[in-house]
């Protein structure tokens, strides 16, 4: 048995032991003549001494075999040799020295814990032993997994030039002074988000003046030349070889057209033709025929009082006032995004001046190290320190290089046309101020004038009015269609007249003529013979129009028209509709005012709160300052490390930040406060006027809010 096999814990008892038992037997030789107690007492201390023996762990025999080791064994003793040789390679060498061998000692297996790592037995009580750090409450160590494959290992980045220091895409020498009353009039002149809600607003006129559209009168007109032969069979007919044949200019024109009052409809028709025809019993050849039509039609009960063309109108002027509203809601979301925005940037541009700033306080730093250094008073390791916390802050620096450029992207996203604007390419300096005093007032009046002067209210009460406009059309539409329809004709008509030649030598002509020469008379003479026609009727076109205007001819009708769906399923289904949707929008502005009361409260929760912010961050700062320079003048003085030196100086750019960061805070949440309020575009002075065009009235603000509970000054 080597003595890497025998326990360290026993043998820190089995040579004491040997030893003090040696003592006792030289001891128990000398007073052998003693009296019989000291015999006995003798007796007992080797008994103690012998039964702590048989209670120690005994040795593992020599000739006793041992399990052969695992394979996570053989692995963690293949990789302590690898380590050894490669210590003993790096070591230099010497001929005359001679390293010892280091024997790694084998790791005791933890019961109930198989050579793999696994635990074997739940239920099993780990007994903890003084080598194994498994803690006072008996729970084995985790099983770690194993270890990943190599990815990068020693990993350093390679040593690279800085890039340059320039902004990206613009050109620091042509800066843009800007104030956020400017930002606002660019954004509201400029914003396709803008332009785009006041072409909504633009279709929705349009589409108010195509309803009222719908009492244009129609005017129609109808011209064509016919030729028409007829054959025909018999005499009566005026047939000339079995055929009649006309022909006719025909012209007509007229206008018809709903009736803004009382749901009516009429129509007017004025017609004339030119006819000839080969008719022998026509006694009028050309003849001109013409006639005049009016009719109207009056609803008795349903459409009467509201009908489609009005509910259409209606419903047009409610959508105009709907986008009006959405316009002003676009235009405060636009504002809010614009003050936003513009308050990041102005904290991203502070933001990085304070890097900035901090980044030269740790040079000269880093010089008066090195000062100290040259004459003794400073470790070298120091000059280190102070290089590690400038690369540190150079690192912040370039973090917030890159904030002011995203800041400034998204300002001009917001305010700028298109990307081929000029001040695209020029670099924002916001300059209003900063410091804003936050408003005043309570939950009960903001609560309130938001519900007056939220968008959404309008919006909503507007869609409220739009469908008690289709209940009122619907509910009408339930009721029986009794409709009174009158027409009244006038017609006119003029021709030439046809002259027939009339044959009297027929038979009782000739015994006529013999009869009057016997008594002495004359004969009969031939005579030819015209068709009788009224003298009024005779004439050109103008006489037939002169027919027309004396109304010589009229005819008048008058009646009733009844229509009655059975059932009338579909008017009562859109009735039910537009009962229930009533219903939805009540629950909408229920819902909506819980939504605005609760922004509201949130809004002020967040002025609160970024007061709060603001001032102790400011005391914060102001601290830090102060421990900074004690920091400062106890390093110079010998009394304090470098360490606290830099940690003064971290905590005194966090302060910093973090005071700039509560006022950056404190701006967006008045800006917040606006729009939950619904009072964004009068408190930065801006109208609605009509054809949505907004107003920008240039009012230097020096407060946050306006009406009655907030105050403005006017300058210029």
């Amino acid at each position: 048995m080597t003595c890497d096999k025998i326990p360290l814990f026993p043998m820190m008892f089995i040579l004491p032991s040997t030893f003090f038992l040696c003592f006792l037997w030289i001891f128990a030789a000398e007073i052998f003549v003693m009296s019989k107690k000291a015999i006995l007492i003798i007796f007992l201390i080797l008994l103690t001494v012998f039964a702590a023996s048989a209670q120690m762990p005994q040795a593992t025999p020599p000739n006793q075999p041992t399990a052969p080791p695992t394979h996570q064994q053989t692995e963690i003793q293949r990789q302590n040799n690898q380590t050894q040789q490669n210590n003993q390679q790096n070591q230099p060498t010497n001929p005359n020295q001679t390293q010892p061998q280091v024997t790694t000692p084998a790791q005791p297996q933890t019961p109930g814990v198989t050579p793999s790592g696994q635990i074997s037995n739940p239920n099993t009580v780990i007994q903890q032993s003084p080598t194994q750090n498994v803690g006072t409450s008996g729970v084995a160590p985790a099983v770690l997994p194993d270890d990943p494959p190599p990815i990068a290992p020693n990993f350093e980045a390679p040593m690279r030039p800085l890039p340059s220091a320039e902004r990206v895409g613009v050109d620091m020498m042509n800066q843009l002074p800007l104030t956020l009353e400017e930002a606002i009039t660019m954004a509201l002149q400029n914003s396709n988000d803008i332009d785009t809600t006041r072409n909504d607003v633009q279709v929705a006129e349009f589409n108010l003046r195509a309803a009222h559209g719908i009492y244009d009168p129609n005017i129609v007109s109808e011209n064509y030349y016919e030729s028409a032969t007829i054959p025909t069979a018999s005499t009566i007919g005026g047939a000339t070889n079995g055929s009649v044949t006309q022909n006719r200019y025909f012209g007509s024109a007229g206008a018809s057209g709903f009736s803004p009052y009382a749901g009516g409809s009429y129509s007017a028709d004025f017609s004339s033709s030119r006819l000839t025809t080969s008719n022998s019993n026509a006694t009028l050849n050309p003849q001109f025929p013409s006639a005049l039509t009016f009719s109207y039609i009056q609803p008795l009960f349903r459409g009467r009082r509201f009908d489609n063309n009005r509910r259409q109108i209606e419903i047009a002027k409610k959508n105009l006032s709907l986008t009006d509203a959405q316009f002003r809601q676009r235009a405060i979301e636009v504002i809010a995004q614009v003050e936003r925005s513009y308050w990041d940037l102005a904290y991203a541009l502070r933001n990085l001046q304070v890097q900035i700033d901090a980044v030269k306080q740790a040079r000269q730093q880093l010089e008066s190290n090195q000062r100290l250094v040259s004459k003794g008073v400073l470790a070298p390791i120091d000059i280190v320190a102070a290089n590690t916390q400038i690369t540190t802050f150079e690192q912040s620096v370039y973090t917030a290089q890159e904030d002011v450029t995203r800041a400034e992207n998204t300002l001009k996203t917001l305010m700028l046309p298109d990307r081929t604007a000029t001040e695209w390419s020029r670099p924002i300096t916001p300059i209003s101020e900063v410091s804003l005093e936050a408003p005043r007032v309570g939950l009960e009046i903001a609560t309130a004038e938001a519900l007056k002067n939220r968008p959404e209210i309008a919006q909503l009460q507007t869609n409220t009015e739009i469908n008690k406009i289709d209940e009122r059309y619907f509910r009408d539409q339930t009721k029986p269609q009794i409709d009174l329809v009158g027409t009244y004709t006038m017609q006119g008509l003029a021709g030439t007249a046809t002259v027939r030649p009339t044959n009297t030598t027929s038979a009782l002509a000739t015994r006529v003529n013999d009869l009057s020469a016997l008594a002495g008379l004359p004969p009969l003479q031939t005579t030819t013979a015209t068709n009788t026609v009224p003298p009024n009727l005779v004439g050109g076109y103008l006489n037939s129009l002169g027919n027309l205007i004396g109304q010589d001819y009229p005819t008048y009708r008058v009646g009733v028209q009844i229509s009655l769906p059975w059932g009338n399923r579909t008017a009562k289904a859109n009735l039910g509709r537009t009962l229930v949707q009533a219903d939805r929008i009540k629950n909408q502005q229920a819902q909506i005012g819980q939504i605005i009361e609760a922004e509201v409260r949130n809004s002020l929760q967040a002025l609160r709160s970024s007061e709060a912010r603001l001032a102790s961050a400011l005391a914060s700062r102001q601290s830090a300052e102060q421990l900074f320079e004690s920091e400062q003048r106890q390093f110079r003085a010998g009394t304090a490390t470098f360490y606290l030196v830099l940690q003064r100086q971290t905590e005194l750019l966090n302060a910093r930040g973090r005071e700039l960061q509560a006022q950056t805070d404190l701006n967006k949440a008045i800006s917040e406060f606006q729009r939950a309020t619904g009072t964004t575009l009068s408190a930065n002075n801006v109208s609605v006027s009509d054809g949505a065009n907004l107003i920008k009235t240039n009012v230097r603000r020096t407060t946050a809010f306006n009406t009655g509970f907030f105050t403005k000054t006017n300058g210029k």
